[in-house]
């Protein structure tokens, strides 16, 4: 019996099995193409294990992109990324697009660390030059994990894992990093999934803290409001900075869960402080790549019932510069419905005079390394007396950061600085010892603030 005829175009074996090894998108090979191209690889070196290498690249804050500008836009940076990589890996390389925003590579002349280390920097400045959609300019950094054969493991399935544990590691430490595998990373790693296993745990349970700082009026002494600032103590880990797990939710991708539990508990405690002080709250780099940040802020405060215009976001350069669009879009949205917005650790980035000129802020926090060498060091103070000029002339308020001794506080008030907090004002306290706080010192003068702080 003859076959039946479709008029549709026959495909052989040999293209059905190219198309089972091929990313539609880009032409690249995919995952089950690389898994081939190092299984030949490692059964070539089998007898003689001479090394070689793969690499996973992560496009840093890509998702925001595609959601802002679209799937298609998406779609054209992925097939540019691809194009690129194609272009400047080594001969003898194979690039595949690996998942999603991630592309890996087989590096057979990449023998150790040093190697890896220099190829990652050269694809990374290649990375990071504008993509052309056309009516806009796109850019983006990478991030990088490399694992070498055989010692990041001798299987195809444990190198990339791997690579992956190196490239989580190189997200933490923030954009554009490269981290080759070593068994020292890996322990890092185990402990800090230990460490977020526990975060999310606490986060469910209502452990993580908020503790308030205040913020006083330099001319009198008076509080004028508080900032947030979270405080995690687990029974079993102790006390954890927030220097240390803040930023492992942001990589892991819970950070939002994480604010948005610490804002709604803030936001409840300030409903019992006097009315006229405000809530400071810091937004992270992520929040700012989010479209959805400012519909998520306004619906917590107005579900707690505080009013948005007793609200300050902290946000800081490096946070706006991930983003920048998205970034003003979320900050008009949110100043339009009266909250208020302060450029954290000014002084410290590499353009902050560009975002003072981008972006409208009406707040500017002057950061605690010039506010700590201010009364002993000529050039802090003409920094900072030059900062509190420029905000003066700008209409921004000016807030100083890190204040822990009376001579501080002293010049700082001589160069007309507006607002400040720090030690010498009073140490981050508790929601029931904030409130005695706010009353307390709410009618207090400055000496006997200052002194109470002392203690």
């Amino acid at each position: 019996m003859r076959a039946v005829e479709t008029g549709l175009p026959q495909v052989s074996q040999n293209e059905l099995q190219a198309m089972a090894y091929t990313d539609p998108l880009t032409g690249l090979g995919n995952r089950y193409r690389m898994r081939d191209k190092v299984r030949l690889l490692a059964a070539e070196r089998a007898e003689d294990p001479a090394p070689f290498a793969i690499g996973i690249v992560n496009l840093d804050g890509f998702k925001p992109i595609n959601d802002l500008f679209g799937a298609d836009a998406g779609d054209e940076i992925l097939c540019q990324v691809a194009h690129r990589l194609k272009a400047c890996v080594p001969e003898g390389a194979y690039v595949t697009r690996h998942d999603g925003d991630e592309f890996a590579f087989v590096l057979p002349l990449v023998f150790e660390r040093s190697g890896a280390e220099r190829l990652g920097q050269t694809i990374r400045d290649v990375l990071s030059a504008p993509y052309d959609l056309g009516d806009r300019n796109v850019r983006l950094s990478a991030s990088f994990g490399f694992a070498i054969y055989p010692f990041a493991g001798d299987r195809f399935e444990d190198l990339v894992k791997s690579a992956e544990t190196a490239l989580y590691r190189s997200k933490r430490r923030g954009r554009g990093q490269i981290t080759v595998y070593s068994r020292e990373i890996a322990e890092e790693m185990k402990r800090a999934t230990q460490l977020e296993q526990a975060l999310r745990n606490a986060i469910i349970n209502d452990q993580v803290e908020v503790y308030f700082q205040p913020i006083v009026n330099l001319q009198n002494d008076t509080v004028l409001g508080f900032e947030a600032l979270a405080r995690w103590n687990d029974p079993d880990l102790g006390f954890v900075s927030p220097a240390v797990f803040v930023p492992l939710a942001e990589e892991r991708g819970f950070i939002d869960a994480l604010s948005e539990a610490l804002l709604r508990k803030a936001a409840e405690a300030a409903l019992s402080w006097p009315r006229d002080l405000f809530l400071s709250f810091n937004l992270s780099s992520a929040q700012l790549m989010d479209p959805a940040t400012a519909n998520n802020v306004l619906s917590i405060v107005n579900l707690v019932g505080l009013d948005p215009k007793r609200l300050e976001l902290e946000i800081t350069e490096t946070a706006v510069m991930g983003c920048a669009d998205t970034a003003q879009r979320i900050i008009a949205e949110l100043r339009q419905a009266g909250v208020h917005i302060a450029l954290d650790d000014f002084g410290t980035g590499q353009s902050s005079l560009g975002r003072l000129r981008d972006f409208t802020f009406d707040k500017v926090k002057v950061d605690r390394a010039f506010v700590s060498r201010i009364a002993t060091d000529r050039t802090s103070e003409e920094i900072v007396k030059a900062i509190i000029s420029m905000c003066d002339g700008l209409g921004l308020e000016v807030v100083a950061e890190g204040i822990e001794t009376m001579r501080e506080a002293t010049k700082l008030k001589q160069l007309g600085c507006g607002m400040g907090q720090g030690y010498f004002y009073g140490k981050p306290a508790d929601a029931a010892a904030t409130v005695v706080c706010a009353r307390r010192f709410y009618q207090d003068t400055g000496a006997d603030l200052a002194m109470r702080a002392a203690l």
